[in-house]
Order: C-alpha cells, then structure tokens, then sequence
C-alpha cells in the first residue's frame, strides 16, 4: 500500500519552477548530473608565439573556429568547462573587447557577451584586461584573445532540423511544416539537449503509421515557447474509426527512450490517433501539457484519441495536464512508479489503468492517480485487464478524484476485457491487488451506473470517501474483495 506521507516535488519548467502536486513516499526524484564537461584540445607542449585552434567542439556541438593564443602565453593543454549555449544561436561571445580568462588546466570562467548563457564550475574571477594587452604588451599565462561561435540551432524547415540536430544542444524549431509521411525526427540527441518548439508546427497528409514526432535522449528538455501550436492536422484523417479501421492514421509524439528528461508546456492540437507514446522511459516528467482534440467529438470525427499511452517505463510524472479527447486520458499499459496528478479530462474514456495483458511486458505497479477532473466521459475510473492473458496490477491509487457528467461507468473495473466487447465471465490471470479508491465524488449521467465491478481475483483494497450519486442503469458487482462495499 502507499504511504501516507507525500512529498512535494519542484519541477523545472520552461523559465521557471512549476510546484508538482503531492506525490506518494515512492516518488523519489532521480538525481543525475549533466556528465563530464568537454576536454580542451590536446597539446603536449606549451605554445609558442601565436598558436590558433581550428574547429574546437564542445559536447554541445558548437564549433569553435579560431581559438588564439596571444604571443607568449605559453599555455599547454587548456580544458574549456561549463559553458551552456544561448538561445536559439550556440553560444556568441564578444570579440576583440578583452581577454578571457583560464588556468593552466582549465578555463574557470568567462566574460560573456550579454546575448549569452553561460554556466560556469568557477572560483576564480574573470581576470580584466583590454584589447591593447594583448597585442601590444602580449597575454599573461592563461589569455585567450578571442573565442568565435559558429554554428546555429535554430531550424525553419525539416530536412535542416533533422540533419543539423547533432550539432547543438538548444534547438529551436520554428514554424516547421512537415513533410507528409515523414516525422520530425529528433531522437538520439546529445546529452543535455533543450529543444524549443516556436509557432506553428504542421503535418502533411499520408496513410501511414507515423510518428509525427518522436524523440529520444537523456537529459532532454522539450518544451513550448509562448503562442507556440503543434497542430497536427488530424481532421484530415479522421474518420470515426481510429486504429480500428478506415484510412491508415499516423501516431502522433513518441516519447521513447527518454531518460532524465523533460516536457513541459507543450499546446498540442488534433491528433489523428493516440498522441504520445511513452515508451522505454525512465524519470521523465511531463508538465502542463494540452492535448485539444476537441474538434474531433463529431459524427466520424476523432476516435482511439488517447493522450498518454505508457508502457515497459519507470518513473512516468505527468502533472497538469488539460485533455480533451475521445480515448483514454491517461491508459497505464505497463510499467512501474507513474502518477498523474492535477489533471483535466474531458470528453474521452476516463484515467484507466490497462488494458493489461497480451503483451511482452504486462506488469504495472506503483501507480499514483490524483487531484484531478474527469468531466464529460464514457467513464471516470478505470481499470481492464484482458481475458484470459496474464499480468499484474499491484499498489494502484486512485485518489481525490472528481467525476461529472460520466455516461457509462463512474467506477469500472472490469476482468473480462476484450477490444469494443466484453465478455461479461472475469479471468484470473492478472490479479488486481492492493487498490486504493479514496475521496472519489461527483456525479455520473442519468443512464449511467456508479460502479461496475467484475472481478475473479481481485484482493486488498481500500475503500474510503468514495461518494458518487445519480444514474438509473443497474449496478452490478461480481467478486468484490471482503470488506468493500460499492454496490
């Protein structure tokens, strides 16, 4: 069972911090460093007169062309450290105003140009001299004459995204219209990577799998600059069927393989089908994001619009995030450590743990569900474990949750499922064990049922506050664990 206690998580987002909602005693933020910095060119003896490096890299990609020695340095084996890169144009520094400063070892710090970011592992002083120092009475051990960036991160179309994404690590991607049937690619991006999407980002039209977009990386942040869109085009594919049939429909965001990592405030708009992916992750954070499929709740409009899809991660935090769609919210497949909290969905089929089952890996424990809207939905609480399959749904909470207008089920948990047709006869390969369903109310439609249980191994729940009124339809349960009463 979980702990009472909750921690209070700070996240980075954007700019700023955004405060996480509380979260269970098992959420421990993961705490990794950023990795080694760049080793400086190699030189096996001190310099003499004037000696330039040509195209130095950093981990960041940016290539620095033109690193002089001033006359009678001699300096061997200079290690630059620490430098972070400026929005959008690599990192500038101003050139021929002054020196920069380094020890014999490494440069400790900078004087950077005011258009720069710069983040320095420093406790010596940047050392002041002027442009005559240089050249007239010639440097001190440790001057740099001048430091020149060449490389540029932000991208306006595909192919230059794409082919020039190694090359830096902050990345804007402004206004990209992307090729139909090709998907802005931005996986295996170097460590430390900041991607921006900025304006208006559009998908062509093409029968295919997809994805639209995926990433991958570690200690990757993706996020959103003011009045950005990922519209994602998905009237042009919709059909009323979904994955279930009609034209062939691209998914839309893969997270996979994301470690260390971070989305935050992305606007996304019409998915064709299910929008992100989270698949291979390990302590990602996904924050005030907006998945608006809304344009979609028409006759032959959107269908199989999920928001989050997760499966074989550990530690998934999704946090504020605002849904309006036709699927599941939030449908926990597998994986282990996950909350979401703080969240809005509408118009969809509820936050569901599952379908658990039939696939490689069908085990999900320690799940955290909290603080969150369920409104205008076929369902509000969900799990559904598949027939005759096996798996695991272990330590789930499901907690403060409120539900209006639910059509269907305010509470379903269900051991029979099958895609679109329950068998109504529960199976006991995926045991349901220690669930906890507290401060769940609201209200459920006139045609609806509170709850509908169907259990055939179900055990150790706990079952508190749980107070939901209205509905006609007949509520049934089968298999309930001792001591829980709901219908």
């Amino acid at each position: 069972m979980h702990q009472n206690a909750l921690a209070s998580l700070l996240l980075g987002a954007g700019a700023g911090l955004v405060a996480a909602h509380p979260a269970p005693s098992w959420w421990k933020e993961s705490k990794h460093h950023h990795g080694g910095f760049p080793s400086g060119p190699s030189a096996s003896t001190s310099t003499a007169a004037t000696s330039s490096y040509s195209s130095y890299s950093l981990a960041s990609g940016s290539s620095y062309s033109s690193y002089s020695l001033a006359s009678g340095s001699g300096v061997a084996s200079p290690t630059l450290r620490g430098y972070a890169a400026s929005s959008a144009s690599g990192v500038a520094y101003s050139t021929g105003t002054g020196v920069y400063s380094y020890s014999a070892s490494s440069v400790v710090s900078v004087a950077a140009s005011t258009a720069s970011a710069v983040a320095v592992a420093s406790s010596t002083a940047v050392v002041s001299a002027s442009s005559s120092n240089s050249t007239a009475a010639g440097a001190t051990e440790g001057e740099v004459a001048s430091v020149t960036a060449s490389s540029s991160c932000t991208f306006t179309d595909l192919a230059s995204a794409v082919a020039g994404k190694a090359d830096c690590t902050d990345i804007v991607l402004s206004g990209i219209v992307v090729t139909a049937g090709e998907t802005l690619d931005m996986t295996d991006l170097t460590d430390g990577t900041t991607v921006t999407f900025e304006g208006t980002t559009t998908f062509g039209y093409s029968e295919w799998d997809g994805p639209l977009i995926s990433f991958s990386g570690t200690d990757i942040t993706i996020q959103g600059a003011d009045g950005h869109l990922i519209n994602m085009g998905g009237e042009q594919w919709w059909d009323g069927e979904g994955s279930n049939g009609g034209v062939t429909k691209p998914k839309g965001f893969y997270a996979h393989d994301l470690t260390d990592s971070t989305i935050t405030g992305l606007n996304i708009k019409n998915t064709p089908i299910q929008c992100f992916s989270i698949n291979g992750a390990s302590n990602l954070k996904v924050i005030d994001v907006t998945i608006d499929d809304s344009d979609g709740d028409v006759t032959d409009g959107g269908h199989n619009t999920d928001a989050f899809d997760v499966g074989s991660s550990t530690g998934v935090y999704i946090s504020g995030a605002v849904v309006k769609n036709q699927d599941d919210c939030l449908a926990i497949n597998s994986g282990t450590d996950i909350s979401f909290t703080g969240g809005s969905c509408s118009g969809g089929h509820g936050l569901s743990i599952g379908s658990v089952g039939g696939r490689d890996d069908n085990i999900v424990e320690n799940i955290y569900i909290a603080d969150s809207t369920i409104s205008n939905s076929e369902n509000g609480v969900r799990i559904k474990t598949i027939s005759g399959d096996t798996g695991t749904v272990k330590n789930v909470t499901y907690t403060g949750i409120t539900l209006s207008n639910i059509t269907d089920y305010g509470i379903v948990i269900e051991q029979d499922y099958e895609n679109g047709s329950p068998t109504g006869t529960p199976t006991d390969g995926v045991p349901i064990t220690d669930l906890t369903l507290s401060d769940i109310t609201g209200s459920v439609a006139s045609d609806a049922a509170t709850y509908y249980i169907l259990c055939a191994s179900c055990s150790d729940w706990t079952v508190s506050g749980v107070d939901l009124t209205g509905g006609s339809a007949s509520t049934d349960c089968e298999g309930t664990p001792t001591g829980v009463s709901l219908c």
